[in-house]
């Protein structure tokens, strides 16, 4: 399998102000937006754009939405790919996939997504297995983070912060914490997918304590159950008519 297998490259486009998470990170991300909307004009002031963004946190939360946000706010691809689907038994070779990866983003001026980060920017003194080769593995990421140019964006995602290595840490400039939502930030998410629906079968019970994904998954299930409910009992009418 070629390395070009595991990459996605996600043309839907996803509005910001779609994505729902906590107005300190709606705040961030604008700004950076911002900043990459008039990087000639900060180039000229010698002043550096942020392009290096870990999100990190609870699972299902709008880490994979926000990066295909930022990609559509700015007008950019999109390269997504799994680090868990990277790590080769010989990782060597997995050091080589890592570079060419990052040199097709670099050379699409993209949105680079890493998701499940903490696969290969683990702690280096925690691996007991191969950990040498593991050593060098994480010494290439330093490597492609740092010369990482300006005019692309690197954009991680982790459930497990604490396993990043500590200098794989200081790359980022930015380090945006997802949380599970509270009752009101799944109400407006609940008006948000019901509105879709007809109005007689958006009232349905609604969980709390759960992540948007969780959610999402909920309303789909029963709104799919709904509306076959509602086709079969038609169907059932027409033909004792």
């Amino acid at each position: 399998m070629s390395i070009f297998d595991l990459i996605i490259i996600d043309p839907r486009k996803i509005a910001l102000e779609d994505v729902f998470f906590s107005d300190a990170n709606k705040a961030i991300l604008e700004q950076v937006i911002k900043e990459h909307r008039h990087i000639d004009a900060l180039r000229q002031y010698e002043l550096p754009v942020d392009n290096k963004i870990l999100l990190h946190g609870q699972s299902g939360c709008g880490k994979t939405t926000t990066a295909k946000a930022i990609a559509a706010a700015l007008g950019k691809s999109i390269v997504i790919l799994n680090l868990s689907t990277l790590v080769s038994s010989k990782l060597g070779e997995t050091s080589h996939n890592l570079k060419t990866v990052f040199d097709k983003a670099i050379r699409d001026k993209a949105v680079l997504f890493l998701d499940e980060f903490d696969q290969i920017g683990k702690l280096r003194s925690t691996d007991d297995h191969d950990s040498g080769e593991m050593r060098r593995l994480v010494n290439t990421l330093l490597q492609l983070v740092d010369y990482f140019p300006q005019d692309s964006m690197l954009v991680c995602a982790t459930n497990f912060y604490d396993l990043i290595d500590p200098a794989l840490l200081r790359r980022f400039q930015l380090k945006l914490k997802y949380e599970l939502p509270g009752q009101e930030m799944l109400d407006l998410y609940y008006e948000k997918k019901l509105e879709r629906f007809p109005e007689h079968l958006r009232n349905l019970p609604r969980k709390y304590d759960i992540s948007y994904a969780e959610a999402e998954d909920y309303i789909n299930t029963t709104m799919k159950g709904r509306i076959i409910q509602e086709l079969e009992t038609a169907a059932l009418e027409l033909a004792s008519a």
